[in-house]
């Protein structure tokens, strides 16, 4: 049975990769937050699945508002934070959710059950890329973390096109990496992910944007076009305030990184010590 009403204790769990614990929210809100060995994972508000808490994540939300996908693929689990506000904002959606992590997929549903409709399937995210019919999501989210890090095989061109074939003509690939000082990963991931798909924007924090700190970088892709007045306008207005690059900015921003292949990825780089949790 999973949470009714607020809690005044963390929950904690032994999972396959660790330890995953549930911190509940001290404003009387029946909200959580899940952490992994330490590192925040998610956030999740059981009253309104539609609040979202990690500012990466309403960049999210606001790219899932302006296109209404009824397909989705997400990678990388968590707490299911995403899935429940595809649930809550397009009703009719289908979505399946891939997480390595078969222990904090049980402890997720014992304490904090997904909405109908949602599929869970125990696996590698590229593993259950790879099985996915042709053209066969409109959004696939790539949000995988080891600890704090981002996979290696999940950051290379070919990762992407194995994406990019299981999305319909219009459809969206999105991802969110980590990334500080000098900045290489995040242009290497937008030459990688430019390389596949025509259209493309990255969005940060502007004090990540320059390097001045380690933060989240969320790109947006799309074969047929992305919805860039409104995600500028959407990105500028949040709480978290955000830069939008694409175009001749996302070619300054890339520079002369690499495109990222199987042979040459790398894990994404670690955040600072006390950062996230590490």
């Amino acid at each position: 049975m999973g949470r009714q009403r607020p809690d005044t204790e963390a929950i904690t769990e032994s999972i396959d990769s660790g330890t995953a614990e549930l911190v509940p929210d001290l404003g009387g809100r029946n909200s959580w937050t899940l952490r992994v060995n330490g590192t925040p994972q998610s956030h999740v508000d059981l009253d309104d699945p539609t609040y979202l808490e990690f500012e990466y994540v309403r960049r999210l939300g606001h790219l899932i508002d302006l296109v209404a996908p009824s397909r989705v693929l997400h990678l990388g689990g968590g707490a299911l934070t995403l899935a429940r506000y595809v649930s809550a904002t397009v009703p009719r959606s289908s979505q399946q959710v891939a997480e390595i992590d078969a222990g904090l997929i049980a402890f997720v549903r014992r304490e904090l059950p997904p909405p109908k409709g949602v599929r869970i399937t125990t696996g590698d995210a590229r593993a259950v890329l790879v099985k996915a019919r042709p053209a066969s999501f409109d959004l696939i989210v790539t949000d995988c973390f080891a600890g704090a890090r981002t996979p290696a095989h999940l950051t290379s061109v070919e990762f992407v096109r194995q994406a990019s074939a299981a999305l319909a003509e219009d459809g969206v690939y999105a991802a969110n990496i980590g990334d500080g000082n000098g900045l290489q990963f995040a242009r290497a991931q937008c030459a990688t992910v430019r390389s596949v798909f025509e259209h493309v924007c990255v969005l940060a924090e502007p004090g990540v944007f320059r390097g001045r700190r380690f933060g989240n970088f969320v790109i947006f892709a799309s074969h047929t076009g992305l919805p860039m007045q409104q995600l500028m306008r959407a990105t500028a207005g949040d709480p978290f305030p955000g830069r939008v690059e694409h175009g001749t900015g996302l070619t300054k921003f890339i520079g002369g990184a690499p495109v990222t292949t199987d042979e040459t990825a790398t894990l994404s780089p670690a955040p600072p010590s006390g950062l996230w949790g590490t």
